[in-house]
């Protein structure tokens, strides 16, 4: 597994950081400790995923609600108040986001021996991951993509419920 694979996800990105923005941030740690490369593409694509499926999960309420009185419209008519409407449900969220972060544990304790890439847990249940290695490459370019758009949208998602105090659309 070599640092370049990182550029060739995306050509301009390599471009952009190494001789647009050779003063930024991420070309400064990419100068000092390369071998972090992995760990911070680690990070992006889990943030990327964990921004996208908040970003389902804060539509959807808005739509389709489970079961029960306190989880009702007319109980929780904006999905930003259930944060404060339901204190032991999200304990419960907490504590199953917490069981899945520790189960990564040990694939980042094994990420400086590169036996596998970044945010790859060979976890494909559904067999959805491509075969053929061009095909690979535009789906992980995808992903990373839709994971960026997602932790901008999430953002920009809560601000709007948060300011306006209304549900979906948010303005």
């Amino acid at each position: 597994f070599k640092y370049h694979n990182f550029f060739d996800l995306n050509p301009c990105s390599g471009y952009f950081l190494m001789r647009v923005f050779p003063s930024s941030l991420l070309y400064f740690c990419l100068q000092r400790s390369p071998e972090w490369l992995p760990w911070y593409r680690e990070a992006e694509l889990k943030h990327g995923r964990a921004a996208m499926l908040a970003t389902l999960g804060f539509v959807a309420p808005e739509f389709i609600r489970v079961p029960g009185e306190q989880f009702s419209f007319e109980s929780i008519p904006n999905v930003i108040d259930a944060h404060d409407a339901c204190p032991e449900q999200m304990i419960q969220i907490m504590g199953w986001i917490s069981i899945i972060e520790a189960c990564t544990f040990a694939a980042l304790a094994n990420m400086n021996n590169f036996d596998r890439e970044p945010g790859d847990f060979s976890f494909d249940p559904l067999g959805l991951f491509p075969k053929d290695p061009e095909k690979q490459k535009e789906y992980r370019l995808a992903e990373l993509k839709n994971g960026r758009l997602a932790m901008i949208a999430i953002g920009g998602m809560v601000t709007g419920a948060a300011i306006s105090g209304r549900g979906f659309p948010y303005f």
